[in-house]
C-alpha cells in the first residue's frame, strides 16, 4: 500500500512562497515513501501524457579527440 492510501482528509491555509512547510513534511518520510510518492506522480503523468516513453531517455555526446 502507498502512502496515499493512508492520507488524513484536512485542510490548511498557506502562503504559496512559504516552502518550509513542504520540505518539513517530505524530511518526516521515510526514503521508501518518498519513492513511492515520485512512482505515483510518473505514472499519473504517463497516464495523461501517452506520447511518453516509459523507460530512460538515451542520452550521448560526440566529441572530437584532442590529437584529432
Amino acid at each position: 500500500m502507498t502512502i496515499f492510501g493512508l492520507m488524513d482528509k484536512s485542510v490548511k491555509i498557506i502562503s504559496l512562497h512559504d516552502k518550509s512547510c513542504d520540505r518539513a513534511y517530505w524530511i518526516n518520510k521515510s526514503p521508501q515513501e518518498r519513492i513511492d510518492a515520485i512512482e505515483f506522480l510518473r505514472q499519473q503523468y504517463q497516464s495523461l501524457n501517452k506520447n511518453v516513453s516509459s523507460g530512460f531517455q538515451r542520452v550521448y555526446k560526440v566529441i572530437e579527440s584532442p590529437r584529432g
